[in-house]
């Protein structure tokens, strides 16, 4: 009787974990709807940019950590691996409209596959209330944003050897790091501050 008593009660507290379900019913068409909406976003995102070789500036982190904290793990996740497979597949989705395989080999590629788990990690922490706290909140975003980077360098590092260009661990914090402090910076702290004010909001219509 224990368990089966308890069993249930563990949905009930998840679905109350991140935003999307405090807002919207769980279902199946509704988890489909946001997965795709969070692909959408992303790719939308992606289009705001600030040009530079080998590695653009770009909305897309802002958007990565925002999704995987409003949808969840799976969602967030989900949506990173279909915004992902989607531009491989031909969707023109990624920085500048591109996509295809040619996108899949350009230097700064290897950020894209740290959406995944950047979305993983936050949506995982969002499921556990870090991002209704602001200093759990910026703790949590500051982790995610870091993400893209730990594949992302290595990819960059790669790519810049495979074109013959200097791939020692300065050039390529030059070319993928030091360029991104800034902008980094601006975009943890908009996602730090949203989710944490965005609970405050709903909690007030509510009460």
């Amino acid at each position: 009787m224990t368990i089966a008593s308890a069993s249930p009660t563990r949905p009930a507290q998840s679905r109350q974990g991140v935003l999307a379900d405090a807002l919207v019913r769980r279902g199946a068409l509704t988890n489909t709807l946001l997965v795709l909406a969070g692909t959408a976003f992303t790719a939308l995102l992606a289009q705001v940019q600030i040009p530079l070789w080998p590695v653009p500036i770009t909305g897309q982190t802002l958007a990565v950590v925002l999704v995987g904290a409003t949808l969840g793990t799976w969602r967030g996740t989900a949506s990173m691996a279909l915004y992902l497979v989607a531009g491989v597949l031909g969707a023109p989705i990624f920085t500048g409209w591109s996509h295809g395989l040619d996108a899949s080999v350009l230097p700064s590629f290897g950020f894209v596959i740290g959406f995944i788990p950047a979305a993983a990690l936050v949506g995982w922490l969002s499921e556990r209330r870090w991002d209704r706290r602001p200093l759990l909140s910026i703790a949590g975003f500051g982790l995610a944003s870091a993400v893209p980077f730990v594949f992302g360098l290595p990819w960059l590092a790669a790519a810049l050897a495979h074109f013959g260009l200097p791939h020692d661990f300065g050039a390529v914090m030059d070319a993928g790091f030091t360029p991104f402090i800034v902008g980094g910076i601006v975009k943890w702290a908009i996602a730090a501050a949203a989710l944490p004010l965005a609970w405050k909001a709903l909690a007030s219509l509510r009460n």
